[in-house]
């Protein structure tokens, strides 16, 4: 499996560790708040007092069964839409924009609000005694008024998590979240490129004889823990290359990277097969894919939106157009950015790991080929696609332009075989040469759109 992935994403895209943790605390204040109640009793207000829980210990117990009796009906109605919204998501959309939901932080707070206020009546409800033999009658009337409150609370979110989970299932608004994740990510991990740098050396290549740096397990890789990986290489003097970026798919065994001796004396024997497994371990393989170091994901699933639109059961276009308009602006914004692999140096400025990252040709590639294909009929699909390809031209510096035309030369070749209406042709062609004006910085006004 690798390091494990930082707490924080841990706790972002589960649904149980919020909901879990509120429980915790109401069981907490269950226990404290009525202990507290016993002890401020009798110097509460009047004026305070009147607006408390003011019944018997018949009525408390009453009071509270109710409450609890409410919010697990309302807890398992509120786990009943989210698990039919996640099922609408996967077949129909795609399924990995489970994710979307599952760190959907309304749907997590929603759940932890309806839990904790079901566990904080149960937890007081203990404390209330009627009072028979010697004891004396114990209703904690603060405790029992914070219930009541959290009760009303919970009612107005769940109204409130109804429209929420009404707009959450909207194409649109899952397209935006995807669209907002992928580009935070983009940002997060791609520096922008220096348009007045100079051509930076190339990265180290691995020598004959190189060993193979091996998958640990099977898997997509998620992560490279590249404080952990850099630790390794020094301490075995070593150069380690991950040829796989994130995203990709690993294979237990298969090679996956290169480690060589930075000196080029071949390594010792007790250190040979110490620094392939070291550096293997800090591989991070689950068995689906995420955001943490993974650039292309976010386009994988818009493109699995498009596609998935695209199918004969389907069949909505205008729904796979808006998925690369947004497929557009993330495309947009990785020619801005430097995707040469990053590179990792010891204290001494030495390049001591090579981490491969996605081109923007395979990107490219990711978003346009599918809906190519499965769009080939439809003049929409075609001509979101051309627009697609102006709008990277016109963002794209000099050396990215042979990728461009290269999808362009597909998308006339996919179109000219596709048996289109006279004016759809047409517009086809304009557009494909409205692409090779972008080419050249060229933008006229007034053009087909």
């Amino acid at each position: 499996m690798g390091p494990l992935p930082p707490l924080g994403e841990m706790l972002r895209t589960r649904l149980w560790p919020v909901p879990a943790l509120a429980v915790v605390l109401a069981v907490a204040l269950g226990v404290g708040l009525p202990r507290l109640d016993a002890r401020i009793r009798t110097g509460i207000p009047p004026s305070l007092a009147e607006y408390l829980f003011g019944g018997d210990p018949d009525a408390a117990r009453a009071l509270l069964a109710a409450i609890a009796g409410s919010l697990i009906t309302a807890t398992a109605l509120t786990l009943s839409l989210t698990v039919v919204t996640l099922q609408l998501a996967s077949s129909q959309f795609s399924p990995r924009l489970l994710r979307t939901f599952s760190q959907d932080g309304y749907v997590q707070a929603t759940l932890a609000l309806f839990l904790a206020t079901f566990t904080y009546a149960l937890t007081v409800l203990r404390t209330v005694r009627s009072g028979t033999g010697n004891g004396a009658p114990a209703v904690p009337q603060v405790s029992i008024t914070v219930a009541f409150l959290l009760t009303l609370a919970s009612m107005f979110v769940l109204v409130v998590f109804l429209s929420h989970l009404a707009r959450k299932i909207r194409v649109e608004t899952m397209l935006r979240d995807v669209h907002v994740d992928a580009d935070a990510t983009i940002r997060r991990l791609l520096p922008e490129a220096d348009p007045a740098a100079t051509v930076a050396p190339a990265p180290p290549e691995p020598p004959a004889g190189a060993l193979p740096l091996l998958a640990a397990s099977s898997g997509f890789l998620t992560a490279v823990d590249e404080g952990a990986i850099l630790s390794v290489a020094v301490e075995a003097d070593a150069v380690v290359l991950v040829d796989r970026s994130p995203g990709s798919s690993l294979i237990a065994g298969t090679p996956v990277g290169a480690v060589w001796p930075r000196t080029g004396r071949p390594f010792a024997p007790e250190v040979r097969e110490e620094v392939v497994s070291n550096a293997a371990r800090t591989l991070a393989t689950e068995p689906e894919r995420t955001p943490l170091q993974d650039v292309s994901f976010g386009l994988r699933q818009l493109t699995d939106v498009a596609t998935r639109a695209l199918s004969p059961g389907t069949n909505d276009p205008t729904t796979a157009v808006h998925a690369l308009s947004h497929s557009s602006a993330l495309l947009c914004e990785l020619a801005k950015r430097d995707p040469s692999p990053r590179l990792l140096h010891d204290d001494r400025g030495r390049v001591r790991v090579v981490l491969r990252r996605a081109n923007l040709a395979e990107l490219l590639r990711l978003g346009i080929a599918q809906p190519l294909h499965y769009g080939a009929a439809e003049p929409a699909v075609l001509a979101r696609l051309l627009m697609l390809l102006r709008e990277l031209a016109w963002h794209s510096r000099p050396e990215q332009r042979a990728a461009i035309v290269e999808q362009l030369t597909r998308v006339r070749d996919v179109a000219a075989a596709q048996e289109l209406d006279p004016a759809d042709r047409a517009d086809v062609a304009a557009l494909a040469a409205l692409v090779e004006q972008a080419l050249t910085g060229d933008w006229p006004p007034g053009a087909v759109d």
